[in-house]
């Protein structure tokens, strides 16, 4: 029996990857849930482009400053030391390189690290493209998060993007809720997978040749609230 991640387990496994003192873009969407699962102890700076640098995470419910929210429009904490800025300021951030990791949603990432995550490109979608693009490209590192599989069962991992694309060879990482990925110029590989999934099954859910990556023998072990 495959056990799959819900959303936040799949967060708390993100969380896990990121160092200390890395200073962290959070993209709108499942990515936004990453912040309530910091490693207590670890230093994490989380940036949004509406500019904020040291947001803490979501504010219990009853105790939202809704003058303080993130690119989401949704209520944040600020942590000690953390400051406001320019709008202007955060974009030079993001485009000048000072982000170490911004972690995306995504509609489609392929096998080389493409990515598509701002419109569908059916014709009565509307687009969000916000500071995808900023970041795809700006970001040190890209980590997409995202659910292996469409609502209709189709693999949002795919050989090649059939979606406008956001960024082109731009992400390192997939954290899915059925296995981790690492993609890039040498197609897609399997890091971890969850208890119960197999490359060959994962094979046979994306269509893809995918490897094993050399650290792919631990199961995903869902993360405690931090």
């Amino acid at each position: 029996m495959t056990r799959r991640l819900d959303r936040d387990q799949m967060a708390a496994r993100v969380a896990q990857d990121i160092p200390e003192g890395a200073c962290v873009n959070l993209g709108i969407g499942l990515p936004t849930r990453i912040a309530d699962f910091l490693p207590q102890g670890r230093e994490i700076l989380l940036q949004s482009e509406n500019g904020l640098l040291g947001m803490g995470p979501a504010p219990d419910p009853g105790e939202e400053d809704w003058d303080l929210i993130n690119a989401g429009k949704q209520a944040v904490t600020l942590l000690k030391g953390g400051a406001f800025f320019h709008h202007g300021d955060s974009f030079a951030m993001m485009r000048g390189g000072h982000i170490d990791i911004c972690v995306l949603g995504a509609y489609q990432v392929s096998a080389s690290g493409d990515i598509a995550n701002w419109h569908t490109g059916q014709p009565d979608a509307i687009p969000a493209v916000g500071g995808a693009m900023d970041l795809a490209i700006g970001a040190k590192q890209t980590f997409v998060m995202m659910e292996l599989l469409t609502r209709h069962g189709e693999s949002k991992l795919v050989e090649k993007c059939t979606y406008p694309l956001t960024g082109l060879a731009c992400v390192s990482r997939v954290y899915t809720d059925l296995a981790i990925f690492s993609v890039g110029a040498g197609g897609a590989a399997v890091i971890e997978m969850v208890e119960g999934m197999s490359i060959d099954k994962l094979r046979g859910l994306t269509g893809l040749d995918l490897s094993s990556a050399p650290s792919s023998a631990n199961d995903l072990e869902p993360r405690s609230r931090a």
